[in-house]
């Protein structure tokens, strides 16, 4: 855990709003983050749609589309969770596949191509894709060759999210002189799940009979994640009385600050937490460390979303003063 920057001592009402840990079961979906060990068939978008339809959530959305033959973690955010989607779109994905060269390599070759593949890379997204066909760079963080087996290599690829694997592979074949296509695919972390933590299907489906038949909660508490676990932004804690205002959209003057993690910087996309833990926005700090250490007034942060229900915590301004001078 981060060390914290205490700036005030300030305590938090338990009278409003509830720990993550302590939600009932209710406000846990409504807030939860599922990650799905999608099989290989069906769209995400179908995955989605079912996991919706089976919690009853109002609407889910996904971390990171699969093709339809790719399988692996899918995270399914439900109802209030699906504000911070974008965010989790961002996140670094890892990947284990099976590349089919077209004629016969050996390993001295695979591995000093998957060596020149490290680092920055440019791509033309596939032709059947859903963005605009433009050259564009992404990052290769490791790519490591597991076994290889006549023309197949078995590799694993850690990679900045919107990189095509499946163009990886080809544009490696073509360097190699032979030809590659990608035979198989699948995604073991995303979003900061990885796969040991994901339930199919089928276990999503056992879990929510046992609470709604039996009225046991623990399974289904085992495979919803609390929205809050799902961002890896620094936190910047803030008072009681600050947190409506922000949900109304105000930007996050320092006095509203009680505490925030070391090391945020000007610009950094960070976490508006509640003194209990609960996210209530993702905003854009807007002062330096040292900044909000020495000062006492001026704007420390601005609400790019808010996560948290309106009225969640009480309103302290008046309706005739202006939300934006009131934290």
């Amino acid at each position: 855990m981060a060390e914290l920057i205490e700036r005030m001592a300030v305590e938090t009402d338990p009278n409003y709003g509830i720990e993550p840990a302590k939600r009932t079961i209710e406000q846990h979906l409504r807030l939860g983050i599922i990650p799905i060990d999608k099989p290989c068939g069906p769209s995400s978008h179908e995955v989605g749609a079912w996991v919706q339809r089976m919690t009853g959530a109002a609407k889910s959305g996904h971390s990171g589309t699969l093709d339809p033959q790719v399988s692996g973690v899918l995270p399914v955010a439900l109802d209030d969770a699906t504000k911070a989607l974008t965010f989790m779109l961002k996140s670094d994905k890892e990947y284990i596949g099976i590349m089919r060269f077209h004629a016969d390599v050996d390993s001295g070759l695979v591995l000093r191509l998957f060596s020149e593949y490290v680092g920055r890379i440019k791509q033309l997204p596939p032709v059947r894709s859903a963005v605009k066909r433009v050259e564009r760079e992404r990052s290769i963080y490791a790519l490591e060759l597991l076994e290889l087996e006549g023309r197949d290599a078995l590799f694993r690829v850690s990679c900045e999210a919107g990189t095509y694997v499946r163009k990886l592979c080809h544009d490696i074949g073509k360097r190699a002189g032979s030809g590659a296509n990608m035979l198989e695919l699948r995604r073991t972390r995303a979003a900061g799940f990885t796969e040991k933590q994901c339930c199919t299907l089928q276990e999503l489906s056992d879990a929510l009979w046992l609470w709604k038949e039996r009225g046991d909660d623990s399974l289904l508490r085992k495979y919803v994640y609390p929205v809050e676990s799902a961002l890896r932004f620094r936190r910047m804690f803030i008072v009681d009385g600050a947190i409506e205002a922000v949900c109304a959209g105000a930007q996050l003057a320092l006095p509203g600050v009680a505490k925030f993690e070391k090391g945020m910087g000007k610009g950094d996309t960070i976490m508006l937490m509640s003194l209990k833990g609960e996210l209530v926005a993702i905003a854009t700090a807007l002062m330096t460390e040292s900044e909000m250490k020495a000062g006492t007034k001026g704007l420390a942060a601005k609400t790019v979303r808010v996560v948290m229900r309106a009225g969640t915590y009480p309103r302290l301004w008046k309706k005739h003063e202006k939300i934006e001078n009131v934290v």
